[in-house]
């Protein structure tokens, strides 16, 4: 896989890092590594990027850049976000191509998930 201008890393604020690990860990099952109390590696499988401890200091609402996670169905990963001490922002909704929802992590980062599958499917 060709790396060359391409995002090769990605770092979030967290308010709270290790809540942000076992977050992502349960939910999404991303594996972690641990740099001490301020700082947690991630590795998703396919990018790798990081939770330092910070306040997060905007939203997508406010212009920040939304990142977006995929699900080949989207009621079981709201339940398990749900279940993991996430809230829902913005309930699924449609868009050409798909639909998606939008929910906040325990860390404070707003992000959302999409499904090429109809919302009921």
């Amino acid at each position: 896989m060709q790396r060359d201008r391409r995002i090769d890393y990605i770092e979030f604020a967290s308010q709270d890092p290790a809540a942000s690990r076992a977050f992502f860990q349960a939910v999404f099952g991303w594996q972690f590594q641990e740099y001490g109390p301020d700082y947690t590696a991630f590795d998703d499988g396919r990018l790798q990027g990081g939770f330092y401890r910070a306040a997060p200091v905007s939203t997508d609402t406010a212009g920040a850049p939304l990142v977006v996670l995929y699900a080949d169905q989207l009621q079981p990963v709201i339940e398990a976000i749900l279940a993991a001490g996430g809230e829902l922002l913005k309930p699924v909704f449609s868009f050409p191509g798909g639909s998606r929802f939008h929910f906040r992590e325990p860390g404070g980062n707003a992000l959302a998930v999409w499904s090429e599958r109809d919302p009921d499917g």
